[in-house]
């Protein structure tokens, strides 16, 4: 069984996931910044290794079987040159669905380091997890063999106001919800068509549309004079960087399959007030046409996870 050596501190968390990011990526936001960003993400991670009251809450929330002190994250050793801090965590909360999550690692992770990770992942075997989740930022195309969850596709702001737009497509401020409903129906259709899109994408939440339209970062999808969508986000670091995380980029089925897409993240990008910040997302690593319209639009894949099985 793997080791167990002393936790690192959150800023030594910090420099450790800087290592491993995209490096497009480090040009897009100051060093020091980045990591003072990353620092108070991985004191999150610090946390829930150490403090028994949160384990203690996420047994009693989950009720996943196993005692408190299962919920810790560890900090082990993988291999001779390889540490992570692993957690255990649950896909939609659901506790049927348990997955061991990578989210740092003392160098970037390879296609090699995958069987000891797996043997470091036993640690949860109290779970019976059946998957693990590991983050890198190589392409897709370096892994073919395993399952990809959500890449990110990201680009600063600025970069992305020059495209041209087509004719008769703009964005207004949404005023409020009252246009939910057609949103629903417009995923249910695209859903009726590919069986496999709710696995890879969903509307937000009413609550999350309502923050965004608060936030100023919503807007609506007009097409010829009719509504034709969603496109809104939210200010929040991403891998650290300073931020405007897509939160919808919806359009309507009469608006659909006219190479419109790309165009969203162009007129966002136009509304967002920041050029230096970052329009970042998350996209499921199987969903072609979102992928495309997103590098069409000047957004790079910088990353995503994986899933890997588990014996």
């Amino acid at each position: 069984m793997p080791g167990t050596p002393e936790l690192p501190t959150a800023a030594e968390l910090a420099a450790l996931s800087l290592s491993a990011q995209h490096p497009v990526t480090h040009g897009w936001l100051d060093r020091a910044a980045r990591l003072r960003n990353l620092t108070e993400e991985h004191e999150f991670d610090l946390q829930l290794a150490t403090d028994l009251d949160l384990a203690a809450q996420r047994a009693e929330f989950l009720k996943a079987g196993p005692a408190a002190p299962a919920y810790l994250n560890r900090w082990v050793t993988v291999s001779t040159d390889l540490r992570a801090m692993l957690s255990i965590r649950f896909k939609g909360l659901d506790v049927t669905k348990p997955f061991v999550d990578v989210s740092v690692t003392s160098r970037p992770v390879t296609r090699t380091d995958l069987a000891a990770l797996a043997d470091a992942a036993r640690v949860y075997a109290a779970f019976h997890p059946p998957r693990l989740r590991v983050w890198s930022a190589a392409p897709q195309t370096d892994w073919p063999d395993l399952d990809p969850d959500r890449r990110v596709l990201a680009a600063p702001v600025g970069a992305l106001r020059g495209d041209p737009v087509p004719d008769g497509l703009t964005l207004s401020p949404t005023p409020d919800a009252s246009r939910y409903a057609d949103a629903q129906a417009a995923y249910d259709a695209v859903d009726a068509a590919h069986p496999h899109h709710p696995h890879e994408a969903r509307l937000l939440s009413a609550e999350d549309l309502q923050e965004c339209i608060d936030a100023g970062t919503m807007f609506d999808v007009h097409w010829r004079g009719g509504w034709a969508g969603y496109a809104g986000t939210l200010a929040s670091p991403q891998l650290g960087l300073d931020a405007q995380v897509v939160q919808e980029l919806l359009l309507a089925p009469h608006a659909r399959g006219r190479g419109l897409g790309a165009a969203l993240s162009t007129l966002l990008a136009r509304h967002l007030p920041d050029p230096a910040q970052v329009l970042s997302g998350t996209i499921h690593g199987r969903n072609r046409g979102a992928l495309n319209a997103a590098t069409r639009a000047g957004r790079h894949d910088v990353g995503g996870w994986w899933w890997a099985p588990l014996r």
